[in-house]
């Protein structure tokens, strides 16, 4: 005989996490299924380092910013674990929108400052500038994304979640009254599920969801999903450098591209270094399919890049880093219902900051009545959306 629940979260990364935790504690029961185990590096959500920054200019990324910004004190309370956020500066500099940043943040009362280039390199000399730079110094940080998603699947067990790793989703089927969630080991019916399922998201709804309608609904309004392999990598500090807390979080656009294939991202960890990628250029891949070997091109331009922009990190000292981007068409995430399958994808690049408040927005989806008008968290983040690009 099936379990009965109120919720199944499949995928255990950090916006799946995320949605059990805020489920939890909201009292409902919830199971979250992970395919891999605890730990694991075949997602997006491993590793050391990401940025927490408030450097958008569109309000629906500003609110979930600061909406985040206190829950990630509250993972690790409610978790009993240490911060997974260290504040730092935040700085962005380079490219023709920073404008339009610092007016946003401006409005939202987000303290930030500009900075001309000379007084810039003097306070963080381990990076070279050509342009003013804005400063954000009470919102950012680095966090630590490994501590951050154990953290989350711990607070969402310590409001009484049921946290499965290594059980992968077999099949979705519609029941009367609910979906019925198959396994490898067994099978839960559930009032709604919540798939975050990353880069297997498409996978999932029309292989394993193939006999749910909601699932399918989904699929069909999904805008396409591009996986990609990326490569950033940890680079050693000079010894001369600044030392690892003195480092800021930043984003870098060139003025002049010179052959960089995007803009940069960047944050030091005291035991790993200086880690930095390109954004979003790797090659298309399959995430079953993955030989996590470097891609030769992407880390000789990094090379580059540090050679050139970061005089504070050893080009020539470094360790590869393979990992995936899900990306849409338009680079804004996708937060939508259908029925009782609610939807949580293309978060690569910039998604992970959000996650608490993520978890929240699919926590409110859940919720909702499945039989009522469907609805995303914006029309942003909606499955069917207008002047969606084409892909290329």
């Amino acid at each position: 005989m099936s379990a009965a629940v109120d919720h199944v979260v499949v995928g255990g990364g950090v916006m799946g996490a995320a949605a059990a935790w805020q489920l939890a504690r909201r009292g409902r029961d919830v199971v979250l299924l992970e395919r891999f185990g605890p730990g694991h590096a075949h997602g997006a959500s491993h590793g050391s380092g990401r940025i927490y920054r408030t450097t958008y200019a569109q309000s629906d990324y500003l609110d979930l910013a600061q909406e985040a910004l206190p829950l990630w004190s509250a993972v690790a309370d409610e978790a009993g674990v240490a911060p997974v956020l260290k504040h730092t500066d935040g700085i962005s500099h380079g490219g023709a929108a920073a404008d339009e940043v610092a007016e946003a943040l401006r409005a939202r009362g987000v303290l930030a400052r500009w900075v001309e280039p000379a007084e810039a390199a003097e306070r963080w000399p381990g990076l070279r500038f050509e342009t003013r730079v804005l400063h954000e110094s009470r919102t950012a940080g680095r966090l630590h994304a490994d501590r951050a998603v154990a953290a989350l699947q711990e607070a969402a067990r310590a409001h009484g979640a049921d946290v499965r790793h290594d059980t992968a989703v077999t099949g979705l089927v519609d029941v009367p009254g609910g979906v019925l969630v198959r396994t490898t080991t067994d099978e839960v019916v559930a009032r709604s599920v919540v798939v975050a399922v990353g880069a297997w998201t498409q996978r999932l709804l029309t292989g394993a969801g193939a006999g749910l309608a909601d699932a399918a609904a989904v699929a069909d309004g999904l805008p396409s999903l591009v996986v990609t392999q990326e490569q950033p990598a940890h680079f050693a500090l000079r010894t001369a450098a600044p030392t690892p807390e003195s480092w800021p979080v930043f984003t870098h656009q060139p003025l002049d591209p010179g052959g960089w294939p995007s803009g940069t991202y960047g944050l030091v960890d005291p035991v790993e270094g200086l880690k930095i990628g390109f954004h979003g250029v790797g090659p298309v891949t399959d995430p079953d399919r993955r030989t996590y070997e470097p891609e030769p091109g992407q880390l000789a331009r990094l090379r580059d890049y540090v050679r050139t922009w970061v005089p504070g990190a050893d080009p020539d000292s470094f360790e590869p880093v393979s990992c995936t981007y899900t990306t849409t068409p338009d680079h804004d995430f996708v937060l939508d219902r259908r029925g009782r399958v609610v939807v949580a994808a293309g978060f690569s690049g910039h998604g992970f900051k959000f996650a608490p408040a993520v978890g929240r927005v699919l926590a409110d989806l859940a919720t909702e009545d499945p039989d009522g008008p469907t609805r995303a968290a914006a029309a942003r983040f909606a499955l069917h959306r207008t002047a969606l690009p084409a892909r290329t």
